[in-house]
């Protein structure tokens, strides 16, 4: 917004009688601006009574305590930023090559799913239960009857097939994403084994602000990282639209998941 306006951040502090650290601060998230800050800068930038209004309940939200910093603690960073800005998001685009998306895990899939991770990473049992614990929590965003987070998923077909836990666990697994996907807020397609693959990129979480830029969300094994430039961002939603693209339907997708349930985990 200072930039559309053709401002520096000195031009700011001067118009504003600040320190230009202080502009700095608020800019880069190092320091909670206090509502009269956001006023004075939305006046200053000349924003509309709407989008002041959004920016003064952002502000409002921001400094109440989140639900996922009572597993700070035992959370990476990275993943409590992207529970924070799930709140706020109002879609999401995730492609998933090889689990069952966070947002749709039954407890017991999401229990071996971080088992699994315990070969190269050592988690204690408290830490354990609290990562189960957030995950699960972040399905209300999902399950809410008020504005719930619009969600659109591609799967490879490998992921009905990678085991995690036992039959039983996988079936579970499977009957619930066919469940969840009947929600007039989610939609699952599944791009075949049998099809070449579209785009060769790992796994991505893609989420849409109603004002501000669009973020992804990108894992490696021991770090995570967002991508907030807008172009860039822009490239992950084309990627996206190539990937639901070739996959199947959803209605056909569902078919395929119910009948990997009765093929191979019955």
């Amino acid at each position: 917004m200072r930039e559309r306006r053709d401002l520096s951040g000195e031009d700011v502090a001067t118009r504003l009688k600040w320190s230009a650290s202080k502009v700095s601060r608020i800019e880069n998230a190092k320091t909670m601006p206090r509502r009269s800050d956001v006023e004075a800068l939305a006046e200053l930038y000349e924003v509309g009574t709407a989008l002041q209004q959004e920016l003064l309940e952002l502000h409002r939200d921001a400094a109440r305590r989140g639900w996922w910093e009572d597993y700070s603690g035992s959370l990476p960073q990275e993943y409590t930023t992207l529970l924070g800005l799930e709140v706020e998001a109002v879609s999401a685009l995730n492609w998933e090559p090889q689990i069952v998306p966070g947002l749709l895990q039954t407890e017991d899939y999401a229990r071996e799913v971080i088992r699994s991770t315990q070969a190269i990473t050592r988690i204690p049992p408290g830490e354990f239960r609290s990562r189960v614990e957030a995950r699960m929590a972040r399905q209300d965003l999902i399950l809410r009857s008020v504005d719930p987070l619009r969600l659109w998923v591609v799967l490879d077909e490998s992921v009905l097939l990678r085991r995690f836990g036992g039959a039983t666990v996988m079936r579970d697994q499977l009957e619930r994403l066919v469940e969840l996907s009947r929600l007039p807020n989610v939609r699952v397609q599944i791009l075949s084994l049998d099809r070449e693959h579209p785009v060769n990129t790992g796994s991505f979480f893609h989420l849409k602000f109603p004002e501000f830029h669009d973020v992804v969300y990108l894992e490696a094994l021991h770090s995570a990282w967002f991508v907030e430039d807008e172009e860039m961002a822009y490239d992950y939603e084309i990627a996206f639209d190539r990937l639901q693209s070739e996959a199947f339907g959803v209605d056909a997708s569902r078919e395929i998941i119910q009948k990997t349930v009765e093929e191979r985990w019955r």
